[in-house]
């Protein structure tokens, strides 16, 4: 009995040391993971870039100061209404926003009129252990992006001499110079992270300013003034979201807005025109950008969370401030449709939509007119895919120990019953197909066209450095091999 008992105890100690052991031991990465990666890199080795395009990006730049979220916003009672408030005054504002978008894991950048409280929270958020500064703004890291990947870049922004040689040296930059650089603060948080009672389902960040000079879009007509000698194969607007929520003058964002759509009409017709879509919570400005920037581009990129809002606006004129952090393919891709569709109904002298970009934490999705100018769908969509994972992971390189697919074995091409099914394949991972679409409104004449498809998985970061600036990087490279 006292033997019996003795081995009893004697085995528990062995599956106990035995965990212990395996808990800190390097899990070799799966052939699936190995598989995947394989054939990512060797699409996007297999079309190295032979010309430098010239790409015209604009518009802003300013100083993010990146902190952990958690570590600045203690949580406090307030946290337990989450509300979203478009203004953010005071710490209670600003808890109840953060808890309000950190529960979904969504990203938002919002706007604080209130200056002094502002540069309070980023004075105690300079002080946190770990916090520091780097160049941001859409605009400088994307056109940062391209120049690394061996285009050559125009860029548009107003920034300090010392913030501007954080940029690649040889970039080319227009705009002039500011006394100071406007600050940007960044509360990142990571995947699974529990903030009171809240556990956030992805990496993310949340994004407050109190910038005056980026909404503006000062740079505008230095750009302009440069533009047309530079002959771009590419302009891309970006940073708009500045003007989420500005107190403009009545009529001045309208006035800015068209300026810049004058200014996107003022290219060749060769050169193709990119809109790069953001967090946007306020509905006037969302209807504006409908009216005045996105007829006039050939190319939208957006993540998860902007494409529901841009098409829950085209249908039925309301936004969607949330939505799934890991969105269904098939859900994504009929929301890629009814944009195409909507959107091709635009009558008037704008740009014809031939290229839509999705990137999701768990693939990239990236349609495009078949005959229109985009090429190389597969390769972008692999490029975009591996730059979402170097980036996020801080890491030139991608490790698969810190690597993770969460896209399903496989997937329907739509929500519609029937739709087709198609089986993930491991040494094959991006797919890609054509189908044809209609382009036109109902009740109206019927239009269509054959679209490209093509989608890649993403091999998930799971321990994220950098959220921030992540979509901007994987729109650049999904562009570059495109152009």
């Amino acid at each position: 009995m006292a033997l019996n008992f003795l081995n009893v105890i004697i085995s528990v100690v062995v599956v106990v040391i035995a965990l212990i052991y395996y808990k800190n031991v390097e899990v070799p990465p799966s052939d699936r993971l190995s598989d995947v990666l394989v054939g990512l890199i060797h699409l996007e080795k297999e079309y190295p870039l032979l010309l430098k395009p010239k790409v015209a990006i604009g518009y802003g730049a300013c100083k993010d100061l990146f902190v952990d979220g958690k570590n600045l916003l203690l949580f406090s009672s307030a946290a337990n209404e989450p509300e979203h408030i478009d203004d953010i005054n005071n710490r209670d504002e600003l808890l109840k926003t953060y808890a309000y978008f950190f529960r979904h894991g969504a990203a938002a950048e919002r706007y604080m009129s209130n200056s002094t409280f502002f540069d309070e929270t980023v004075e105690i958020a300079s002080k946190i252990p770990g916090a520091y500064y780097a160049l941001g703004g859409n605009a400088p890291v994307m056109a940062s992006r391209f120049f690394r990947e061996g285009c050559d870049v125009l860029l548009a922004a107003k920034m300090t001499q010392e913030l501007q040689k954080s940029l690649p040296n040889g970039m080319k930059v227009v705009g002039g110079e500011v006394a100071s650089d406007d600050i940007h603060l960044i509360m990142e948080y990571k995947a699974g992270e529990k903030w009171g009672p809240y556990v956030s389902p992805r990496a993310n960040r949340f994004i407050v300013h109190n910038d005056d000079n980026n909404p503006l879009a000062s740079s505008l007509e230095s750009f302009g003034s440069v533009l047309e000698n530079f002959s771009p194969n590419l302009l891309v607007v970006s940073g708009l979201q500045m003007m989420d929520n500005y107190p403009f003058k009545p009529g001045a964002r309208e006035e800015r807005l068209a300026k810049i759509r004058d200014q996107m009409l003022s290219v060749s017709e060769d050169t193709r025109v990119h809109f790069e879509m953001a967090s946007f919570s306020e509905f006037d400005l969302m209807k504006q950008l409908v009216e005045y920037i996105v007829p006039y581009a050939d190319s939208l990129g957006m993540n998860e969370q902007e494409l529901p809002n841009l098409c829950n606006l085209l249908l039925h004129g309301k936004l969607t401030l949330v939505s799934d952090t890991n969105p269904r393919v098939a859900t994504v891709l009929d929301q890629m449709r009814e944009v195409f569709r909507i959107l091709s109904a635009h009558e008037g002298n704008g740009r014809q939509l031939t290229r839509l970009h999705v990137h999701t934490l768990a693939y990239q999705a990236i349609m495009t007119v078949h005959g229109s100018p985009w090429k190389l769908s597969e390769a972008a969509a692999a490029k975009a895919s591996l730059t979402a994972h170097r980036h996020v992971c801080g890491s030139p390189e991608v490790d698969l120990s810190k690597s993770s697919l969460i896209m399903d074995d496989s997937f329907a091409t739509s929500v519609a019953s029937g739709s087709r099914r198609i089986n993930f394949d491991n040494n094959k991972p991006v797919t890609c197909w054509q189908e044809e679409l209609s382009l036109r409104k109902e009740g109206s004449d019927s239009k269509t066209a054959v679209v490209e498809v093509c989608i890649a998985p993403v091999l998930v970061c799971t321990k994220a450095k950098h959220t921030a600036g992540a979509g901007d990087n994987i729109s650049s490279a999904g562009l570059v091999l495109q152009i």
